[in-house]
């Protein structure tokens, strides 16, 4: 919510029919206490793509997304987006180890030893307010652009060098950038957080403490 509230206060109104569907429905679907997997996912999926759909009144034109394709990206926002969620999970399995956690054992993506999917479960939160806002700026700034950063082939779209190590950079400055923590009461980094949401799940795996992850509102 607070992430279009955002850019709603910075004269993109467009956003908020988001918002009321966020305020109003969101809260319809996910007040039954025995939802399953399965139901959660489908609503994952609604949120996502109602997400998607107001990338046209946040970005440029030829940034525009119209299908979330992820092999091979198709275009260039889809580039932007699996290039810059593959670092979040590997940034997330790097914090994983400070804890006692399994990487092989999740509570949402199917557990699979041939993958690490409890990165997937906790990187899930920290993708708007790390992968997005870090691809939003890059592209609003016209640091990344089109013409410039991208390998067109016949069927998908990649960055290319420069337009790697730009992004790169800016998405580690956001992992080390600092906010105030509202429950912790002080200056934490981005990449600090996820480490401590594995302590949070770790603790609730131990000592059955209940698991609240990472939310915006923590954030001043």
């Amino acid at each position: 919510m607070k992430f279009y509230i955002h850019y709603y206060r910075h004269d993109k109104k467009e956003v908020q029919h988001t918002i009321e569907w966020i305020r109003k429905k969101l809260p319809e679907y996910i007040k039954d206490e025995n939802l399953g997997i399965k139901q959660i996912l489908r609503i994952e999926g609604e949120i996502w793509q109602r997400f998607y759909e107001n990338f046209k009144y946040i970005l440029p034109e030829d940034f525009i997304l119209n299908k979330r394709v992820k092999r091979p990206p198709d275009n260039p926002i889809n580039a932007l987006i699996s290039f810059g969620n593959s670092i979040l999970y590997s940034k997330t399995v790097s914090q994983i180890y400070n804890t006692h956690l399994n990487q092989t054992i999740s509570y949402l993506h199917e557990p699979s030893e041939g993958r690490f999917s409890l990165s997937l479960d906790l990187s899930e939160v920290f993708k708007p307010v790390i992968v997005y806002r870090t691809i939003f700026d890059l592209v609003n700034t016209k640091q990344i652009q089109v013409s410039k950063h991208f390998d067109k082939k016949y069927n998908y779209c990649l960055l290319n060098e420069k337009g790697k190590m730009i992004f790169i950079q800016a998405i580690e400055q956001r992992f080390e950038s600092v906010f105030q923590h509202t429950k912790l009461k002080r200056k934490i980094t981005y990449k600090s957080a996820i480490k401590i949401d594995g302590y949070k799940l770790e603790k609730y795996v131990v000592e059955g403490i209940e698991f609240k992850p990472f939310s915006l509102k923590n954030m001043i």
